[in-house]
């Protein structure tokens, strides 16, 4: 599914600009219709035509408004749940169904602007080659497709279900694994996929059970092993600071819509990863997860008081500011495993 999301919206980039042109000459048919064919056009329409295409690129004509047919399906009526194993069969009902039912057209009156871009991507979508999508797609998956099968250690049977006895259930997860991982034909309702080369990752916590508690058919599939360490403070701070989307900006820009701007100093940001690193090493390592119960705990005041009760619009996260909100939890062991 990915794979043939990725190649749909790399053609539909590809054909971008043929795609813009075409919903310019609708959206032009609809202000300044022309009939098109006839040998003895008038050559002041065209002209008047391609002055009028000059204003839409340059966004002259953003505001004006224009009615266009939107295609709309109803996704509540259109929902199709088939007999199980249907998918690994290849059939895909819900697309059957949905190319041969007449789809409804809308009328809307929109501004230009937003119209182009929906006519954009109806032209778009008209020019790309399904049949080429898929195939392209599954020429990815299968000699540069990875897996990564998350929480392996839960199909694990180890030593912590008692008595000795085997969850067959969980065995039977691994084997159901065991032919994907070594190489076999899927198919799929976009064609069918061979999984000889493609690379499967797994990964597990480990912490009740053990690698050497999978079926050795199924150990013998992943020959590298890697054990990863625990995160540290210089981790933890890098997580709170370098991805778009880090915590500690997602804070900011939250309480910078109540007129609140908050600011993290270095030795402040230093402090949250240092008693996240103390917590996960005395209570129970949860990894970076430990950095959104910290915060939360740390802003709580702030975030219940926004935007009624605090008046001062700049807060500064200092050092000191999270030692003596903190301090007192990362001392009591137990307080922390009930907040933290």
């Amino acid at each position: 599914e990915y794979s043939v999301n990725q190649v749909k919206a790399e053609m539909a980039e590809e054909m971008a600009e043929k795609a813009e042109i075409m919903a310019e000459d609708r959206i032009l048919d609809i202000i300044f219709p022309m009939k098109h064919g006839e040998e003895n056009a008038d050559p002041m329409q065209s002209e008047t035509r391609e002055k009028l295409r000059d204003q839409l690129r340059a966004g002259k004509l953003d505001e004006r408004q224009v009615e266009i047919d939107v295609s709309s399906t109803n996704s509540a009526s259109m929902q199709v749940f088939g007999p199980m194993g249907l998918d690994d069969m290849g059939v895909d009902f819900q697309n059957m169904l949905s190319n041969m039912m007449p789809k409804r057209k809308k009328r809307k009156k929109l501004p230009i602007k937003e119209a182009k871009k929906i006519l954009q991507d109806e032209e778009a979508q008209k020019l790309i080659d399904p049949d080429k999508v898929n195939r392209i797609a599954i020429e990815r998956v299968q000699n540069a497709g990875i897996v990564f099968l998350d929480e392996i250690d839960k199909v694990a049977g180890g030593s912590q279900q008692g008595s000795g006895n085997v969850d067959v259930s969980r065995e039977g997860v691994q084997r159901d694994l065991l032919p994907i991982v070594e190489g076999s034909t899927v198919n799929t309702k976009y064609g069918i996929v061979k999984t000889d080369h493609i690379l499967f990752i797994a990964s597990g916590a480990f912490h009740v059970s053990k690698p050497s508690d999978l079926i050795p058919e199924l150990q013998g599939r992943f020959p590298i092993r890697v054990e990863l360490q625990s995160l540290t403070r210089e981790d933890f701070i890098k997580i709170l600071t370098i991805p778009e989307n880090a915590l500690i900006k997602q804070y900011t820009a939250m309480l910078r819509t109540e007129g609140v701007e908050i600011k993290f100093t270095e030795d402040g940001i230093a402090s949250v990863a240092q008693i996240a690193a103390e917590v996960n090493e005395n209570v129970e390592n949860i990894g970076a997860r430990r950095l959104h119960t910290i915060l939360t705990t740390l802003l709580e005041e702030i975030l219940y008081n926004v935007p009624d009760v605090i008046t001062d619009e700049n807060i500064t996260i200092d050092a000191a500011l999270v030692e003596d909100r903190l301090a007192s939890i990362v001392k009591d062991r137990d307080l922390s495993r009930y907040i933290l």
